[in-house]
């Protein structure tokens, strides 16, 4: 990729230098780079406010609460993985978090998961079916307020930076739906298969 974008940056520089457009495309990195900035401290300000939020609901037990009720939800989904075990509570604060739109805060809970998982397996480079349909679910992540989005809207001057949220939810509801299906078509194969 390294190359890739390298040599799509150079042959740019180049073909504006043959054109005579070298000052615009010094103008319009600077410009980039001003505006990537800018960007990064919205989206740092968001992000802040809804780290922030879900440390309070966590602190408040409504993580814990949201996890546990999730219970039923685990064990139809992921049935190899053992009830009341440490990667079951990270994957519920996962999907949790994913599920309020917090996806930088679900990413720790994630990997934990996975480690967790990776650990009750005693396997070191073999991914279990759990991890696979965890990795699923989780790409597929159902969004209640999706927060980045919103985030990206407001930051380029959209009239309503929530108007999003409806499609959104409809369109991660079809994507979750497909995930779940999915999943449960392969568990179904898989036992076939033993």
């Amino acid at each position: 990729m390294n190359y890739l974008w390298g040599g799509m940056i150079l042959v740019g520089v180049v073909y504006a230098a043959m054109t005579g457009n070298l000052g615009a495309v010094t103008d319009q990195a600077l410009a980039s780079a001003k505006e990537a900035v800018s960007l990064c401290l919205t989206m740092t300000g968001a992000m802040a406010f809804w780290v922030g939020l879900m440390k309070i609901a966590e602190k408040g037990g409504m993580v814990n609460r949201a996890a546990s009720a999730m219970g039923p939800i685990l064990r139809f989904l992921f049935p190899s993985v053992p009830e009341n075990s440490a990667a079951g509570r990270y994957m519920a604060t996962n999907m949790v978090s994913n599920f309020l739109g917090l996806g930088w805060a679900a990413t720790p809970a994630g990997i934990s998961a996975m480690k967790e998982l990776k650990w009750q397996q005693k396997m070191s480079n073999q991914a279990t079916d759990a991890m696979c349909d965890f990795l699923i679910i989780n790409i597929s992540s159902l969004q209640l307020i999706p927060v980045n989005i919103i985030a990206y809207r407001s930051q380029y001057g959209a009239v309503s930076p929530a108007a999003i949220v409806g499609p959104a939810i409809i369109a991660t509801s079809i994507s979750t739906l497909a995930a779940v299906i999915f999943i449960k078509v392969r568990q179904v194969f898989g036992r076939l298969e033993k």
